[in-house]
Formats: C-alpha cells, structure tokens, sequence
C-alpha cells in the first residue's frame, strides 16, 4: 500500500498534540512507521493484534481504565510500509473531558503502540 497516496488523518492527545495518524485500517506514529490499525467497527489494536482502545469522535484513541472482558487477538493486516505525515496538521477540535473510567492511549499508554522495532518485536541486543 501506497500509504502517502491516501490521506492522513491526525490522531490527538487530550493535550491536543498529534501523536498519531490514520489511513485507513492503517495507524502511524509521527515518524511514519507502522504502529496499529483499526477496524470497521473503529477498534484500535496493536501490529501484534492486541486490543488497545477505540477510535472517539474527536479523533482520540480511548480505552476503558477497567474491563473484565479481553477483546480476542486478530490477525493484522499485511505491513503497509512507511507512510509520509505532512508538515502541518489542523488544530485539535474541541474535545470533551474524559470520565475517570476513560484513559487517552496516545497520552497515557503510548507504550501500547509501537512499531516493529520496539517492544515485543525488537530484536535482542545479543
């Protein structure tokens, strides 16, 4: 996939700092590496397939704090390669407060999202 064919859409912080960008199902991080993708039903999971939260309507990436229910793991879609993030995004929208039971991933939990070279999939410096 062409990924600097499609257009980007910035994903925010509750800060209002991108952090991340969608082209769908695809999710990158600022650099433009590879680093989720979302689905249909606009849930977020990591290249590994995990759950990691879901797609809000001003453009967060949320989760639960607390769940007693686990998302099963996909299968993720094959490697886009490396997409382009534009020199200039739009301003945050205005985004509602979070409820306690909320957490901001981009903001909190980055760690949740990383890219091939990072977590689980980084080779061992051996």
């Amino acid at each position: 996939m062409d990924s600097s064919a499609r257009k980007l859409i910035p994903l925010y912080t509750t800060k209002g700092d991108v952090e991340a960008f969608l082209a769908y199902p695809y999710i990158f991080d600022r650099t433009g590496d590879w680093i989720g993708f979302i689905t249909p039903q606009r849930e977020i999971y990591s290249i590994m397939g995990y759950y990691v939260g879901f797609l809000s309507d001003d453009k967060r990436i949320l989760r639960k704090r607390a769940t007693n229910t686990l998302k099963p793991r996909l299968n993720p879609p094959p490697s886009p390669g490396k997409a382009q993030p534009p020199a200039t995004v739009p301003l945050a929208p205005l985004m509602r407060e979070l409820t306690h039971s909320q957490i901001d991933v981009l903001l909190d939990e980055p760690e949740r999202l990383h890219g091939r070279d990072s977590g689980d999939l980084r080779p061992d410096l051996d």
